[in-house]
């Protein structure tokens, strides 16, 4: 007997070719990124606000998934984080990390 509970949700074939679900995937990467280099660092969303000349509502949007950025903003958030972006995008998925520079 079923809980109700769902673990997983089935994703048809169709809609994982979608450019819509491939951009989708894509920005939820890089906010996940952008996320985890940022508490690496140990700062909060104002922080990287100032950093990047955005609103903390615009860096909260870009961690959600929310954004589909500019090859610039990119840029701006590499040199902000203190790393370089590392991007790899296959045809069903990207992989998004950002890199810290040396010391």
């Amino acid at each position: 007997m079923s809980r109700g509970y769902h673990t997983s949700w089935a994703i048809p074939e169709e809609h994982r070719a979608d450019p819509a679900y491939i951009e989708a995937g894509a920005a939820i990467a890089l906010g996940q990124a952008v996320y985890d280099r940022r508490m690496s660092l140990g700062i909060d969303q104002a922080s990287l606000a100032e950093r990047t000349g955005l609103s903390t509502e615009d860096i909260d949007r870009l961690e959600g998934g929310g954004t589909v950025p500019t090859l610039p903003l990119l840029r701006t958030l590499a040199k902000a984080l203190d790393a370089a972006l590392d991007v790899s995008i296959d045809t069903e998925e990207t992989r998004v990390s950002f890199v810290p520079h040396a010391a």
